[in-house]
């Protein structure tokens, strides 16, 4: 019960706090939603257009959502000092850093659905695979935050974090097969794409919303799971190794 009790206190604090600074305004809230329509309007009324660039939408949505809050939270946090009071908390470090990233993920998670909200007035959504749908949206917020961690956790200025974390968010646009097929690309590319959790995150979308995925749904989940697990560990050694001297 203390356990939650400091974990759910964590996380309101942080939505109070920091969940409104300008760079989450800016690239958290109304980059995905300009980028969102800039994309709409663009396609105007061909339905085909729409399904076609909504899976990219929306995992560009979350990608920048959960990255651009993280930037901003932890990276206030390890400046201010204010994080070290956390550190003498009597909690797992483990259970800190998910109570740091689960706004994170939740802001995520409604990003998403901005999009598909958009679409609705465009297309019929009756025809999207929900049970896939949700758990790749679920999946691509949780790896896409632990990346914004990994991110924050390496860099000590806010700005640092922004620019750290487009020198992976700008490259994925084109190489995970968000908007063109993986198969398009110049063969010495393409293993990077492979390389990148939101290829799989990306695939699982385009079979949710197209039925045209090109890896099973099960792999794609063992894969961003495995994303998930790292980036997460990866993170908590360069807290302990960086953060607690």
């Amino acid at each position: 019960m203390k356990t939650f009790t400091a974990f759910w206190n964590i996380l309101k604090k942080d939505f109070k706090t920091y969940y409104l600074k300008p760079p989450n305004i800016s690239w958290g809230i109304i980059f995905p939603l300009a980028w969102t329509g800039m994309f709409f309007i663009k396609s105007g009324n061909n339905i085909e257009s729409v399904q076609s660039i909504l899976p990219g939408v929306v995992a560009l949505s979350i990608l920048f959502g959960t990255t651009s809050l993280l930037s901003v939270t932890v990276t206030f946090e390890k400046k201010n000092r204010s994080f070290d009071r956390l550190l003498l908390a009597p909690i797992p470090l483990e259970v800190l850093m998910l109570a740091k990233t689960s706004g994170a993920i939740i802001f995520g998670i409604i990003n998403s659905f901005v999009p598909i909200i958009m679409a609705a007035f465009f297309i019929d959504m009756s025809h999207v695979a929900w049970f896939v749908f949700i758990p790749a949206v679920i999946l691509i917020a949780v790896v896409s935050t632990f990346l914004g961690l990994f991110i924050a956790v390496a860099v000590n200025e806010v700005f640092e974090a922004q620019t750290f974390s487009n020198f992976f968010r700008f490259p994925m646009i084109f190489l995970c097969g968000l908007f063109f097929p993986i198969s398009s690309l110049p063969f010495f590319l393409k293993p990077i794409s492979y390389l990148l959790p939101l290829t799989y995150g990306a695939d699982m979308l385009h079979g949710a919303i197209l039925g045209k995925n090109s890896i099973s749904v099960g792999i794609n989940i063992i894969v961003l799971l495995f994303f998930c697990t790292l980036l997460f560990f990866l993170s908590l050694r360069n807290v302990r190794k960086k953060w607690i001297l």
